[in-house]
């Protein structure tokens, strides 16, 4: 027993020395298409000086620390963060709706590496979390869901300097996000008694850099 015991200590011990890690920030900008909110913001809000809402965009900032078990295959988790306002004004005032989403996910990534640069590819998938504040005409709404969402990603690095390299990378993603509610348990409903979901399909591009830590041998 002490026999395997050691063995298997120095097996992770060498594994790991020979690991290589990467740390990544990036921030990016997501088009969206989200039927069921464009409908309720068109409906109920929109007017000639409010924006379209058939494909929006939102802001997106994120970072990733991943692990390579071996020169092709990397696991990662990220942390995201997005970003989208609306809003709209009118004779009775000015309406905003904003929604700040928290995206963890976990990927796994095929690697095609060179001196000097590597290619990923992959996918995954993750909670979703949605806050969302509605301020129509004066007072303010607060209301949150939980969701799922999956990923495809590909992208580029290509060294700068020592490990140090510039990311450039594009998402598809499908998030089901859920149907915002307030503490009460209310949710949004619109002119034709449905009610609101935050479901979205979103094309994406980031830029950023990534660090590798250790050897890739």
């Amino acid at each position: 027993m002490n026999k395997l015991f050691s063995l298997v200590l120095t097996f992770t011990i060498s594994s790991t020395s020979l690991a290589q890690l990467e740390l990544k920030g990036v921030m990016g900008i997501n088009f969206l298409s989200t039927p069921s909110l464009n409908d309720y913001l068109d409906q109920s809000f929109s007017n000639s000086s409010g924006q379209s809402t058939s494909i929006s965009s939102a802001v997106n900032f994120a970072v990733e620390a991943g692990y390579f078990f071996s020169p092709e295959f990397l696991l990662s988790l990220e942390g995201a963060y997005q970003i989208y306002s609306y809003n709209s004004t009118s004779d009775q005032g000015t309406f905003e709706f904003n929604w700040n989403s928290f995206m963890p996910s976990i990927l796994a990534y095929y690697v095609l590496g060179g001196e000097g640069y590597n290619f990923k590819f992959g996918g995954g998938a993750g909670l979703r979390f949605s806050m969302v504040q509605q301020k129509i005409y004066g007072p303010k709404y607060d209301y949150s869901s939980t969701g799922v969402g999956f990923l495809l990603r590909a992208e580029g690095n290509t060294l700068l300097s020592g490990n140090l390299y510039a990311n450039i990378g594009v998402d598809v993603n499908y998030d089901i996000n859920g149907k915002p509610e307030k503490s009460n348990g209310s949710k949004i409903i619109y002119s034709k008694h449905e009610i609101v979901d935050l479901n979205s399909f979103s094309l994406g591009v980031r830029l950023g850099i990534a660090y590798y830590f250790g050897r890739n041998d």
